[in-house]
């Protein structure tokens, strides 16, 4: 969700980032700098796919003529040629951020990347994780969080989610978040965790609620976090997409973006104890097993890999058919990919 109506953002609360570097394929180091039509960072590219590192503050696209930068637009400035005429938005997201989050995002760039795409999100076989800074001291180095969530209903919270057990509450699903802490700091003199977060289901703010239901709220949520006006102050929400795998039959994609919770980059955020080196976590993350890789014949997932083709493994033994209701889900989200245009 975007700023609350009144709320003032100051990027410039603590110091001037530094701009350049990068590292990765079209990448660049992130800053404090409002998105444009210009900063677009392309962290994996493909004859099939693209992943962004979308800005934060930016939506995924938008019907209304008032939004002037959405990430469609920048993708058909910097890509025009991919643009496919078929959709009305031009490109296809396999996924969702929310408009404050950060980070990977995975563009399919035909219909039938899109389909490989959709079976992994409907088999749960993509991995995706998340860096954060929430408030406070988490105590324990390691957690899993499973208040089931649901919609608010209550007079004024419209367009936001809750836990199960709180007023207004409505129609709670089964919710899973793992929670491991990387450091303890502190950001504008304040105490907070930076913290690895993997959603294990797909729930509307599940990682923004999952937090605040800890009352370890994501540092600038203007909407699930702490009252009185104090998360207006940092100049963005700490919440950013740092790793994403959709193992799709043909081809591995497989990206990590650039960790932008770093003191070189925000001078308001002083690390102070280690709990849990990133890199390590990243190489358990690469190393998950997936079941359906052993029986495509797949390495562990690398960008490089692409499949079938001469002199690769078959393709798998053909699956029962798809009900009519799955069939007309798939088709629906291949014709279009349909996000609200505020989501």
């Amino acid at each position: 969700m975007g700023p609350e109506p009144g709320s003032t953002r100051n990027p410039l609360a603590c110091a001037i980032t530094r701009k350049g570097g990068g590292g990765f394929l079209g990448g660049e180091v992130p800053t404090m700098e409002p998105g444009s039509m210009e900063n677009l960072s392309i962290v994996y590219q493909s004859r099939d796919f693209l992943v962004v590192n979308k800005h934060w503050d930016v939506r995924i696209d938008s019907k209304t003529w008032k939004e002037t930068l959405t990430l469609q637009k920048q993708l058909r400035h910097r890509f025009p040629e991919l643009a496919d005429p078929d959709t009305y938005y031009g490109f296809r997201f396999c996924h969702q951020l929310d408009f404050s989050t950060s980070g990977a995002l995975c563009v399919a760039l035909n219909k039938a990347a899109a389909g490989s795409a959709y079976k992994c999100f409907k088999e749960r076989r993509v991995t995706k994780a998340y860096l954060a800074l929430v408030r406070g001291y988490i105590q324990e180095s390691r957690m899993t969080i499973s208040y089931a969530i649901g919609r608010n209903s209550t007079e004024g919270r419209a367009h936001t989610m809750c836990i199960e057990g709180t007023q207004g509450c409505e129609n709670p699903k089964p919710s899973l978040t793992e929670l491991v802490v990387l450091e303890h700091g502190l950001y504008a003199g304040d105490p907070v965790s930076k913290v690895l977060l993997q959603p294990l289901t797909g729930r509307t703010h599940q990682l923004r609620v999952h937090c605040s239901a800890l009352s370890h709220p994501v540092v600038g949520d203007l909407t699930y976090g702490q009252a009185s006006g104090r998360e207006d102050q940092p100049f963005r929400m700490m919440l950013h997409a740092f790793y994403l795998r959709i193992p799709t039959q043909t081809e591995c994609v497989e990206a990590r973006t650039p960790d932008p919770f770093v003191p070189t980059l925000d001078a308001c955020w002083s690390p102070h104890t280690l709990i849990q080196p990133l890199d390590q976590l990243v190489q358990v993350l690469r190393a998950a097993h997936d079941p359906k890789s052993t029986e495509w014949g797949q390495e562990p997932c690398s960008p490089s890999i692409r499949r079938p083709g001469p002199g690769r493994p078959p393709p798998p033994p053909a699956r029962p058919p798809e009900t009519e209701a799955q069939r007309v889900s798939c088709l629906q989200w291949l014709s279009e990919w349909t996000l609200g245009p505020d989501n």
